[in-house]
């Protein structure tokens, strides 16, 4: 369900001007990070209220996975 999840929900970041700049997993399979560029907060918020979005939450809730959202900017910035 979580990759089912992530396929749809990932496909809308380019219609909010944003990319997925990695995608990282823990050796065991039970962690994923995804580190994602957004152009700016009005186009996070976008995407976090895209209806497109929202209507994958089902999925999101059926792998059992938490969403954690930490906004983080490059050393020096």
């Amino acid at each position: 369900a979580f990759t089912a999840y992530e396929d749809a929900v990932l496909a809308r970041l380019p219609a909010h001007g944003a990319a997925l700049e990695a995608r990282v997993r823990s050796p065991d399979g039970t962690t994923e990070l995804h580190l994602l560029r957004f152009p700016d907060d009005a186009a996070l918020a976008a995407f976090r209220a895209d209806p497109a979005r929202a209507a994958h939450a089902a999925q999101l809730a059926a792998s059992g996975a938490t969403v954690e959202l930490l906004a983080l900017d490059p050393p020096g910035r």
